[in-house]
């Protein structure tokens, strides 16, 4: 029988009959044994440590061992499956880099760490004894009561048998009162181990949960399948534009190409002129085409970073842009992306509605953030609700955790400021 809580089972009749009693006892009985060892493994390494901070190289060793409450937790949520069918998340955070640094440094960082080494404390010195106890308890006292007649018949009549070193049969109905004895203690017991189990799993639970509950981890979750989903965006994007590269574009390149041989070769006519409108139109698809896949990812970004693309954007745009953005480091793919295409769609919004003869485009990455402003001397009086596609920019910048503000009074000037919070990639710092 499954349940979501052994709390509930427990009122049940069918508790007796079910496999929540055994389950409850391995319950205990294995976070028993995880507590007895993780305190027979840790003790000697911490009295190590102690005495080897002296010489400083028992610091490392004492900061290793505040993290065995990560494993620790990761068991008793495996264990309290037996119990309770609730998932019980963690609180980590997924590192924002590879590597063993970047792993130690969020880990140490985060309060889900000293909540696991708290738990981690109480079942060594306290949980685990009783845990132990509590099963030794459960299930040596019924057994060895229920087998009181079989041991007495065992030894024969002219012996006596001595029940848990406490009680002395010497006849056969002493033997059978201790045996029924036994059926009240195993129904005694069986809830008894229940609600120890249940009462442990709440704690363990309680301690264990992430900081702000429930909601929190919606929050979380809801970031996680952002960026998940954003990824997914970015990497079936690049495969659209490799598609239209390698395929759609080739074979437009060909089919100019065999329309320009026919052409030399057509005398003149009706027909060359054919053939010269197809192959100035496919000449003309072949441009099209090109700017569509440097509209999708341009192959400049990929190559050379944010700050190439965007003084690109600056020479193509068809007022003047002076450009201050200086960036060295590389991004991730999405950040990227989002940023090259909020100062593209802010330099077309410049061009078509702002009036201006000049703009400017500033910014930097500083104390983990990417910061992009794109300026100009136009009219202004712009604004992110009017249906000028600034909402969709703001939303573009909010998928990767960014945000955008506007300034833009009427008379101008009007000011556009991306940031982003991201971590530049390790090979590119």
């Amino acid at each position: 029988m499954y349940a979501q809580n052994l709390r509930q089972a427990l009122v049940r009749p069918r508790f007796l009959g079910s496999w929540w009693p055994p389950r409850a006892a391995v319950y205990l009985l294995a976070n028993g044994v995880t507590g007895l060892l993780a305190l027979l493994a840790v003790l000697p390494l911490f009295v190590v440590g102690v005495l080897l901070s002296v010489l400083v190289v028992g610091i490392p060793l004492l900061a290793g061992l505040a993290l065995i409450g990560v494993p620790a937790a990761g068991l008793e949520r495996w264990f309290l499956r037996l119990i309770d069918g609730r998932p019980l998340r963690h609180g980590h955070r997924v590192p924002p880099r590879p590597g063993l640094t970047s792993w130690l440094r969020t880990r140490y960082t985060e309060p889900s760490t000293w909540q696991e080494l708290g738990f981690a404390a109480l079942l060594m010195l306290v949980l685990w004894p009783v845990d132990l106890f509590a099963v030794t308890l459960g299930v040596t006292v019924p057994v060895a009561l229920l087998a009181t007649p079989v041991l007495f018949g065992t030894l024969g009549d002219a012996e006596q048998v001595n029940v848990l070193k406490a009680y002395v049969v010497t006849s056969w109905p002493q033997a059978f009162t201790a045996s029924a004895a036994g059926l009240v203690a195993l129904v005694v017991c069986a809830y008894g181990i229940g609600l120890l189990a249940a009462a442990r799993g709440a704690l363990s639970r309680a301690i264990l949960s992430p900081p702000g509950g429930w909601l929190d981890q919606q929050v979380v979750e809801l970031a996680r399948s952002r960026v998940r989903l954003v990824d997914a965006f970015e990497a079936e994007r690049g495969r659209i534009e490799r598609d239209l590269h390698d395929g759609a574009q080739q074979r437009l390149v060909a089919l100019t190409m065999m329309l320009g041989l026919a052409r030399l070769d057509t005398p003149a006519g009706p027909l060359a002129d054919q053939l010269s409108r197809a192959h100035d139109e496919a000449g003309l698809a072949l441009v099209q085409l090109r700017e569509l896949i440097r509209g999708i990812h341009p192959p400049l970004l990929t190559d050379f970073g944010l700050e190439a693309a965007v003084t690109d954007l600056a020479t193509r745009s068809a007022v003047r842009i002076d450009v201050g953005f200086a960036v060295t480091q590389r991004f991730p793919r999405s950040v990227e992306s989002a940023a090259f295409f909020v100062v593209s769609e802010a330099l077309a919004n410049l061009a078509k509605h702002a009036g201006a003869d000049r703009g400017e485009i500033t910014g930097g990455y500083s104390g983990g953030n990417l910061t992009i402003e794109v300026s100009d001397n136009g009219r202004g009086g712009a604004d992110i609700g009017a249906g000028t596609g600034l909402i969709g920019l703001a939303d573009r910048v909010s998928v990767v955790g960014g945000r955008l503000s506007l300034s833009s009074p009427v008379g101008g000037p009007t000011r556009l400021v991306v940031e982003i919070p991201c971590q530049a990639l390790p090979d590119c710092e």
